[in-house]
């Protein structure tokens, strides 16, 4: 008897992965690096409204980053809160990865959800 499951490797997160095809039921799983830039995000966000930073570039030689990659982490903090809390809970969609985070999304929140569904 042979048994075939049809599925990928993908890389996720710096790590290897296998990819369900599709309508195959996805696990809950927290994505750790999501949830970290996330914090990070939300971390510095409040230190440069608080004053404690006058500016990202000043924030970001504090930390020991490119201010250009301080600013795409950033973003994140414009993501629907919805968004931000089916990432915290693991039960982000299959698309919802840092490197696409990472990249320009729209600003309306319910475009940002047409963009992950």
């Amino acid at each position: 008897m042979t048994l075939h499951v049809p599925f990928r490797v993908v890389k996720r997160g710096g790590r290897k992965e296998v990819q369900l095809p599709a309508g195959a039921p996805h696990p809950q799983r927290t994505d750790s690096s999501l949830v970290k830039a996330l914090a990070r995000a939300f971390r510095w966000k409040r230190m440069l409204e608080s004053g404690e930073f006058a500016t990202i570039a000043e924030l970001a030689e504090r930390e020991g980053i490119a201010p250009s990659y301080m600013t795409r982490v950033l973003r994140l903090t414009l993501l629907a809160p919805d968004i931000v809390a089916a990432i915290l809970n693991g039960k982000q969609g299959p698309k919802v990865m840092l490197a696409r985070r990472l990249e320009p999304f729209p600003i309306a929140w319910s475009e940002q959800k047409a963009t992950v569904a």
